[in-house]
């Protein structure tokens, strides 16, 4: 299936207009993205999907992704998978509205994916990158730190792995934060 299809569903059938003249949404813009996103290895393309749908479990774990967190989510697919900042934005914001709908159902059967298809560097390196988009906004909050624990379990990360990664963020977890009086 083409990615253009499954953003906005199978091209019109006989007798119908053509793709993209009635459509919100179907920009030109929107277009050069996708067939950009098209010429991607599949594998690749995979990896990079599940990678974005594993970060955004972390972002919607306190039922609210903030814009920071989205920016930085979009910042990390740029940098780890050497992506334009409109490729980025794209599988980060599809990303966000599958978790969105399919997330209670899908979050292990991607996640178990993802450690199918990626290297034990690269699991290690998405566990910094799920602190990190947590920690977005200035606060790793028990339920996203838990989500990352649930995540690394999924992975096969180690408890000693998981502590050591959490550690670089000790000054955002809000659970070592004083309360005020």
């Amino acid at each position: 299936m083409a990615i253009l299809d499954w953003l906005f569903g199978p091209g019109p059938g006989p007798g119908e207009e053509a793709r993209g003249s009635g459509r919100s949404g179907d920009t030109d813009t929107v277009r050069r993205i996708v067939a950009e996103l098209n010429r991607l290895e599949p594998e690749r393309a995979r990896h990079l999907a599940a990678f974005a749908y594993v970060l955004s479990r972390v972002a919607g774990a306190d039922l609210n992704i903030c814009d920071l967190e989205t920016r930085h989510m979009e910042e990390l697919l740029q940098k780890h998978g050497k992506l334009s900042e409109e490729q980025a934005l794209l599988i980060v914001e599809i990303a966000k509205n599958q978790n969105r709908l399919f997330g209670g159902t899908e979050n292990f059967l991607v996640t178990r994916e993802f450690k199918k298809i990626s290297t034990e560097e690269q699991r290690r390196e998405i566990l910094d990158c799920l602190f990190a988009v947590s920690a977005a906004d200035d606060a790793v909050t028990g339920e996203e730190e838990n989500q990352i624990w649930q995540i690394a379990s999924e992975l096969g990360i180690s408890h000693r792995d998981f502590v050591e990664a959490r550690l670089a963020y000790s000054d955002k977890r809000t659970v070592l934060r004083k309360k005020p009086n």
